[in-house]
């Protein structure tokens, strides 16, 4: 599954060029680059996107701690490109968020092979949040079930047992969720 929201960040013509080189950008259909992270902060807030590559030092800071924002608020991956010298140090330190550190100047080969890996843990990223929203449509239509087997064994006095076969019946004659009838006990008794 290719990446298509890609955004490249590089304060020199020359980061740019090594960026764009990493990465064609006519291979992607939306690519973005940034010359500072200011600029790339700016442009989160208006898309969003699957893969950050920052060619660190930025203009305006290291891109530590952009790469840091990037992957907090986001499923985006990020990788960052750093001084050989730095490298293991910022790897350390960017190991808990995910973001993979490759040390300039940076072999075709093993770039390749990190976009390769960026992808598939974007893939499982997106996949996870996915299954996560899921569960907590379950859990809020559980919630809501339960309580409007609260309500009718407040108002029609009938056990916790009865409430749900009540429920269940409700919704199996009339082909609609056991939410969707929960809803519909809310609205008749929670005025």
């Amino acid at each position: 599954m290719p990446q298509d929201h890609i955004l490249l960040v590089g304060s020199t013509e020359k980061s740019r060029a090594l960026l764009q080189t990493l990465l064609p950008l006519e291979s992607y259909s939306d690519t973005k680059v940034c010359v500072s992270g200011s600029e790339a902060r700016r442009s989160a807030t208006t898309a969003t996107y699957d893969l950050v590559v920052i060619n660190t030092p930025l203009s305006d800071e290291s891109g530590l701690d952009l790469a840091l924002e990037f992957s907090r608020q986001s499923t985006t991956s990020v990788m960052l490109l750093v001084k050989a010298d730095l490298a293991e140090t910022v790897a350390v330190r960017m190991e808990e968020y995910g973001v993979i550190v490759l040390a300039k100047p940076v072999a075709k080969p093993l770039f390749d092979q990190a976009l390769r890996f960026s992808r598939m843990s974007h893939g499982r990223m997106l996949a996870l949040q996915k299954e996560n929203e899921q569960l907590e449509k379950k859990l809020a239509e559980l919630k809501l079930v339960d309580r409007a087997k609260c309500v009718l064994i407040q108002y029609l006095g009938m056990s916790e047992e009865q409430a749900h076969r009540h429920i269940e019946k409700q919704a199996m004659d009339s082909r609609q969720t056991k939410a969707a009838v929960a809803r519909s006990i809310l609205a008749t008794y929670e005025m």
